[in-house]
């Protein structure tokens, strides 16, 4: 369990790949050319995950993209009230079924960069 001062991380190549695979499924995205949804789901977790921008992200990754780029993408969606709904969906289909009987706080990290930086 993280405490206050801890940062939580998602560092791990399969914890990464879980993460995106579970959103590729509940969230679509439609994009162009050699840029596609996984690519910018891998930025926008890496961002959020490392307290980072998008543009250093996509650096980091070495994608082609631009944050101008990845911000129009986002800019699809007509309110992030919606977004915030399918990404909890998404992570509550990932939730061990004895974990779902019960009520729960969830924290989303991605949600709450998202929140911070728009």
């Amino acid at each position: 369990m993280t405490t206050s001062t801890e940062k939580a991380v998602l560092t791990d190549k399969d914890t990464l790949k879980e993460v995106i695979d579970c959103l590729s499924k509940h969230i679509s995205i439609k994009t162009q050319g050699a840029f596609n949804q996984t690519d910018l789901f891998n930025i926008l977790i890496g961002a959020a995950s490392n307290s980072d921008t998008i543009e250093n992200t996509a650096k980091k990754l070495n994608k082609s993209c631009s944050g101008k780029n990845i911000r129009y993408h986002l800019n699809k969606f007509e309110s992030f009230k919606e977004l915030e709904t399918q990404i909890n969906l998404a992570l509550i289909s990932k939730l061990p079924r004895r974990i779902k009987k019960r009520k729960h706080k969830l924290a989303n990290c991605l949600q709450q960069r998202l929140r911070s930086r728009y």
